[in-house]
């Protein structure tokens, strides 16, 4: 989990998430300047963080955040600094 949000692409990601639930691929291409492979792999790392979940809507996955996870980092974190 903490490799995975040590990327500032990634991160980026989760902030639009976070303000965008339910967000889309094409959503986060359009927010962040890189290829939309690029904004695959780095969804994918999400993913096996456990800090992202994709729901499958008709052609698109739509992405949010898991809450819980998403939570117990921020704790943990916190603990630590």
């Amino acid at each position: 989990m903490f490799k995975a949000m040590g990327n500032p692409i990634r991160y980026e990601m989760m902030e639009h998430m976070l303000k965008y639930p339910g967000c889309n691929t094409a959503n986060i291409v359009d927010h962040l300047p890189i290829a939309q492979a690029t904004v695959s792999q780095h969804l994918k790392v999400l993913k096996e963080a456990e800090l992202v979940i994709g729901e499958i809507e008709g052609p698109a996955t739509c992405y949010c955040l898991i809450d819980e996870n998403v939570k117990w980092f921020k704790e943990t974190v916190q603990k630590i600094f």
